[in-house]
């Protein structure tokens, strides 16, 4: 997918995240309200591991490779289906989709209370999330 297209797909999947859930018209009329502005979010995935965390107004990208992560400035807002992040790292478009439902990250027994699909650049990571006041369940040290 082209970059210049990115921000559509991920708006996209913002709005419309929520329709394949069995949820009733009446519950996409309004703006995501499920993670609040204090809320710091922790999103997670494998293959390639990678970790995120986001506040309200910045965001740390955390690899094996640079495990004290590289800080950039964001903005959060909500879409339909979900809470929307962007902002640039390395001067590459960052885009990022935290919405609600049960995920696994598919190596320990934790369940999450987020999904997530970040982009960075030319790539597109997939993983899971949860926040400070809605953690996952499972054990704390897999």
């Amino acid at each position: 997918m082209h970059s210049i297209f990115r921000p559509l797909a991920m708006a996209s999947a913002l709005s419309l995240a929520a329709c394949g859930s069995g949820a009733d018209s009446d519950e996409l009329t309004g703006l995501y309200d499920g993670i609040a502005d204090s809320e710091t979010i922790t999103l997670v995935g494998t293959e390639p591991f990678w970790s995120m965390e986001v506040s309200s107004e910045s965001l740390t990208y955390s690899t094996p490779e640079n495990p004290d992560g590289q800080q950039t400035a964001i903005t959060r807002f909500a879409g339909n289906g979900g809470l929307g992040v962007a902002g640039t790292l390395d001067g590459e478009p960052l885009q990022v989709a935290v919405t609600p439902g049960d995920c696994s990250d598919g190596m320990s027994d934790r369940i999450y209370p987020f999904t997530a699909t970040a982009s960075v650049g030319e790539s597109t990571l997939f993983g899971c999330g949860y926040t400070d006041a809605q953690p996952f369940s499972g054990d704390q040290a897999p």
